[in-house]
């Protein structure tokens, strides 16, 4: 026989608090899903947030001179390395005028030089232990100098296309070629163990020339241009730069008229003092770095990206 509605009312009645129980569950699954997806929005969100801070650009900084010392204005200055106890180790270049020497911060003085051969143009030096590394431009070839005695000196061969710039985090030895190619060298060896290609913005930067390592950066000057690029050696990425073409304005403005382009970075990192200078620039500074707010006078690719 067919169920009345009499019946089933019998039975809901019967069970009543199963169908309750039931009807009362809805409303917490409900909850449950509403909460599910509050937590999936808030992490789609904070993932988004991630990408946009990561994307974000590089930032940029202008500088303060904290001193101003002399600098030998014939010297066309392709590496500079800071030597402790005030005394820099400097490499010069231009053909029969090319030198190692190591000088006097406070007075620019030249303490002990050595002349190279007139077929070798001087290129960037570095300092890894008791050795300074220099490399000459277009050739392949290299020398390695006791650092307390210049006349302890060998001839090396290095994989690079051309030398132009040398630094080192005390493990490795970075160089660079006139390309946008940043290399990692072996100190014993010399060959290449790795190579980064150096960009901005998904532009390569070209014509990476002088290096220095700064707390975990490698900074390279950027031939013809004013500018420092701060670069993760890691993924060649540029992390800032640091805009510096107030200091060869003023040198123009005072009258130095044969300066040629800004080269050279040292950093003391016992006391973390910077120094910048120039070929045949007659100063040499200590700059402190700050923080440009906005956007830089002009458009980083212009100013900085090396186009010739």
């Amino acid at each position: 026989m067919a169920p009345t509605a009499a019946s089933d009312f019998g039975r809901c009645k019967r069970s009543r608090r199963y169908c309750c129980r039931r009807e009362a569950s809805l409303p917490v699954a409900l909850v449950a899903l509403c909460t599910l997806l509050f937590v999936y929005i808030t992490w789609k969100k904070m993932t988004v947030a991630v990408s946009v801070s990561v994307s974000t650009p590089p930032r940029f900084y202008s500088f303060d001179i904290v001193n101003e010392f002399p600098h030998d204005p014939d010297a066309f200055t392709q590496g500079l390395v800071y030597g402790g106890n005030e005394t820099l180790f400097e490499s010069t270049g231009l053909y029969h005028r090319s030198s190692v020497r190591q000088v006097l911060l406070q007075t620019g003085k030249v303490q002990v030089s050595y002349q190279m051969d007139g077929s070798y143009f001087g290129e960037g030096l570095t300092l890894l232990g008791e050795r300074l590394f220099q490399v000459t431009w277009l050739t392949r070839t290299g020398f390695t100098y006791d650092r307390y005695n210049f006349s302890k000196r060998h001839r090396f061969t290095h994989q690079m296309h051309d030398g132009w710039g040398l630094g080192t985090d005390g493990k490795v030895i970075f160089g660079t070629d006139g390309s946008s190619t940043l290399y990692h060298l072996d100190p014993q060896t010399l060959k290449v163990i790795r190579r980064v290609t150096v960009r901005y913005n998904d532009h390569e930067v070209p014509y990476l020339n002088e290096l220095e390592y700064v707390n975990g950066e490698v900074w390279a000057n950027v031939w013809q241009t004013d500018c420092i690029a701060r670069i993760s050696h890691k993924d060649g990425m540029v992390l800032s730069w640091i805009l510096l073409h107030e200091l060869r304005q003023g040198l123009l403005k005072s009258g130095h008229t044969a300066i040629d382009v800004l080269n050279g970075i040292a950093w003391d990192k016992e006391t973390n003092r910077l120094f910048v200078t120039g070929k045949l620039w007659p100063k040499l500074y200590q700059i402190h770095l700050r923080p440009v707010t906005g956007q830089p006078n002009g458009r980083i690719e212009d100013l900085c990206l090396g186009r010739v």
